[in-house]
């Protein structure tokens, strides 16, 4: 049966809803604002009481999220381990470059998810594509599901760099 406009109207607004929450701003701060001027020197510094570093939680934000976008559209993609696999072991970035291109690469699968949304072809509440997949992993609730833990995540950000004192208003 072919959708009504009203169908086409609802679906695109539910994209057009889930794209913004993936990109924050919302309810929450974007990874750009928690992380404009975080000195280099601080991100690999684990503060007293603190679980991670900085360091720790941006490449556990690039790595989940990069599995679920794989994991949405790729039936042959393989989680790493868990926990091991989404969580550097290390403090500090292995490189000068790595915490660029930890941010860098998350920016990208951040537009790899939007782009699996934006497309109305791929519907939202289907199950997706991959053996691992149980009726309930749908498009719509992956992406959800990124939206939240990369809000909390971003969140933790905003705390490590407080208990570091280098929280713009700290």
């Amino acid at each position: 049966m072919p959708k009504s406009s009203e169908d086409h109207a609802s679906d695109r607004a539910l994209r057009d809803l889930l794209i913004a929450q993936l990109e924050g701003g919302h309810a929450h701060a974007t990874l750009a604002d928690a992380l404009e001027g975080f000195p280099a020197e601080m991100r690999g510094v684990r503060p007293d009481g603190a679980a991670h570093s900085a360091w720790q939680v941006m490449e556990h934000l690039r790595i989940t999220q990069w599995d679920i976008v794989e994991f949405t559209r790729d039936p042959v993609h393989r989680s790493p381990a868990w926990p091991e696999g989404y969580w550097p072991s290390e403090a500090e970035p292995p490189s000068e470059d790595s915490w660029d291109t930890s941010v860098r690469e998350f920016e990208l699968e951040l537009g790899e998810m939007k782009g699996l949304l934006a497309n109305s072809s791929r519907p939202l509440f289907v199950q997706v594509d991959h053996p691992d997949a149980k009726p309930h992993h749908t498009l719509a609730r992956e992406a959800m599901v990124l939206a939240v833990h990369n809000g909390y995540h971003i969140s933790e950000l905003i705390m490590l760099r407080r208990l570091l004192g280098v929280w713009p208003s700290s």
